[in-house]
């Protein structure tokens, strides 16, 4: 693979011409998040050469970690499931996870707890969560648990190949993936109502009914709004949860650092101004400081909403369609601090409830504003792995909150009412926290991190039937551009993401393909005809 070289002004060029992809330049990627990483690590194990230009100082995105004081502190995603994506992905780069990762699995999902004193731990172990559950609330809840789990699972089995691996599809798409004898696994999904409804066939209890409709907001939305498909959520968690040494953001670097080792370069701190368009297709793009990047695809690890408000100029605007801000997912104020803690006893993933659960997301999604008693996830991240310090801990802490980071946020007010209220409800479950340091992050912040996409960190609402169909697959209307994130198919979560990245590469080295076999190199004093080659399908 020839490296990167320098051509006529300030234009940089890619090529191929050692990959099985001769006559064909480089692969431009915009944003070094996971599903950006993927693709890069897949495409140059394919052998084509990649750029990846990333506006901030090192790789990850949302997988970032914040200084608070001396201190870095995983800023992101904090929760590792559904390794076999990974494993594969490296696989397909010719090495093994292991081999990069320390991966520690949990033998404790998550710790629960209410303002009532009552607490909950959920286990890897099905057994031993069924006996928890017996134990907290009863053998009859006990049995409904277990049926949740069973369809949770079917769910989840029902998808996984037909819709969450597959390209982006509509719903008569998804029909014929059923059909014509399997038309009952598809409308069993439970797609038509919601998981809030839902769950109250499965628990009487309302902490549990509380319990599993926070599943929900682990794709951005609001458990009295979303598909009742989103109970297969709660399946992928119970497959396993992993502890990464070194905290989630040594998943992006090590992608990074293996695409880096397979040829692709990395630009960080390089601002992309514009994808540039040239004879009605992408190719490339032009960064702030007026240089540019050349290559025969382009491929976005950014909200889709970017594209579309033009921010990569506009040109390129309409080649996807933007997420309206009533459209949007949830936001979050989040707070990394170092603390003493006393009290309640901490594992690596911990959450406190509030009261009254509806109350809280009427305040987010109907006054569009932070909660007045809200529900927290705290992270305790030198809890799992290793015994906990004697003196401050690193933590963070998650609130939900609205998605108008470019609109109205919350004031600095009115996010310090959040935090002592946060603070409130995590002593009258028992936990008493004393922080040293802390760095507040809400949705203005997140909107100026992600642009365009208001502070929300999962795209499109999971709200109603149709919002999983309405998420963009990885290709666009502007031949050569390309997608793939959290805000794209087959949805938000760190796997997800991932599994965008892998649709995102398998799609433009298809199309590469297609152009190889059907447009070979034109011979000199005559003209290429499109026929296909020996072996083509088509």
């Amino acid at each position: 693979m020839n490296p990167l070289r320098r051509c006529s002004g300030q234009t940089l060029t890619t090529d191929d011409s050692e990959s099985g992809l001769a006559g064909q330049g480089g692969v431009v990627i915009i944003g070094a998040g996971m599903g950006g990483l993927c693709a890069a690590v897949l495409l140059a194990a394919r052998g084509v050469s990649v750029t990846v230009v990333e506006r901030m100082g090192a790789p990850g995105g949302k997988l970032r970690t914040v200084a608070v004081g001396n201190v870095p502190i995983d800023a992101g995603p904090t929760v590792f499931t559904h390794r076999p994506v990974f494993e594969r992905i490296f696989a397909d780069a010719g090495t093994r996870l292991d081999d990069h990762l320390t991966l520690v699995k949990s033998t404790r999902l998550a710790r629960h707890a209410w303002q009532d004193g009552s607490s909950l731990d959920l286990w890897a172990d099905h057994a031993r969560s069924r006996d928890a559950v017996a134990q907290f609330a009863g053998p009859r809840e006990a049995e409904g648990w277990t049926r949740f789990q069973h369809e949770a699972g079917r769910i989840w089995n029902a998808l996984e190949t037909r819709f969450m691996e597959s390209p982006a599809m509509g719903p008569l798409g998804l029909t014929l993936k059923y059909a014509p004898f399997h038309l009952h696994e598809m409308f069993a999904i439970n797609p038509f109502a919601t998981l809030w409804n839902t769950l109250g066939g499965y628990f009487r209890d309302p902490r549990l009914h509380q319990l599993y409709g926070r599943y929900a907001t682990y794709t951005g939305a609001d458990p009295f709004q979303a598909t009742a498909t989103l109970m297969l959520v709660a399946h992928l968690e119970a497959r396993g949860v992993w502890l990464v040494d070194g905290g989630m953001h040594e998943v992006a670097r090590q992608l990074a650092l293996l695409a880096e080792r397979l040829g692709a370069k990395f630009h960080y701190n390089a601002h992309v101004a514009e994808i540039v368009v040239r004879s009605g297709r992408a190719a490339g793009v032009k960064l702030a400081s007026g240089e540019e990047i050349a290559g025969d695809d382009v491929l976005c690890n950014g909200d889709i909403s970017a594209i579309a408000d033009g921010r990569f100029g506009p040109a390129a605007s309409g080649a996807v369609t933007g997420v309206k801000p009533h459209e949007r997912s949830l936001s979050a104020l989040v707070t990394m601090m170092t603390a003493h803690t006393s009290g309640f006893e901490l594992d690596r993933h911990n959450v406190f409830f509030s009261n009254d659960y509806a109350a809280e997301f009427r305040d987010i999604f109907g006054a569009h504003r932070l909660p007045t008693e809200p529900s927290i996830y705290i992270c305790a991240q030198d809890r799992g792995i290793a015994s906990p310090p004697a003196g401050p801990e690193r933590l963070q802490l998650i609130v939900n909150a609205p998605p108008n980071g470019d609109g109205t946020p919350p004031t600095p007010e009115e996010m310090a009412q959040c935090q002592t209220a946060t603070l409130a409800v995590l002593a009258r479950c028992g936990l008493t926290l004393k922080p040293t340091a802390m760095v507040p992050v809400g949705p203005a912040m997140f909107e100026a991190l992600f642009p365009s996409s208001g502070g929300a960190l999962y795209g499109r609402a999971s709200h109603g039937w149709q919002a999983s169909f309405r998420r963009p697959g990885s290709k666009t209307k502007l031949p050569g551009l390309w997608v793939a994130s959290g805000s794209a198919h087959p949805g938000a979560g760190v796997p997800m993401a991932a599994l965008s990245g892998r649709l995102a590469s398998a799609a433009i080295l298809q199309a590469r393909a297609l152009i190889k076999t059907f447009h070979p190199a034109a011979t000199v004093g005559g003209m290429s005809t499109p026929k296909a080659t020996a072996g083509s399908t088509g």
